[in-house]
């Protein structure tokens, strides 16, 4: 097995299952007496860094424009076909 330029080699699919490597897992690499070793890192114990964004940006649109889902979904497909969106918060 060869390390590509870019510095990546395939870990063979018996191995990966064995040792539970599904996509996305995250690994480490720890250089142990001259060895590399692969081990997978801990789950976390919290939300991932994707739900702390999400869980920040929730409501972030409607709470600043007061706008409801449809009035922005009607402004976001206005915009992609050039019509004017009518009603209290359209945009003049």
């Amino acid at each position: 097995m060869r390390i590509t330029s870019k510095g990546q080699v395939t870990i063979p699919q018996a191995i990966r299952e064995a040792a539970g490597l599904l996509p996305h897992t995250e690994v480490d690499f720890v250089l142990e007496r001259g060895e590399v070793r692969i081990v997978k890192i801990a789950a976390a114990k919290g939300p991932s860094r994707g739900e702390r964004i999400v869980g920040l940006l929730r409501g972030s649109a409607t709470a600043k424009l007061d706008l409801t889902t449809d009035q922005i979904l009607d402004m976001t497909r206005s915009e992609a076909t050039g019509m004017r969106v009518s009603g209290k918060n359209a945009r003049r």
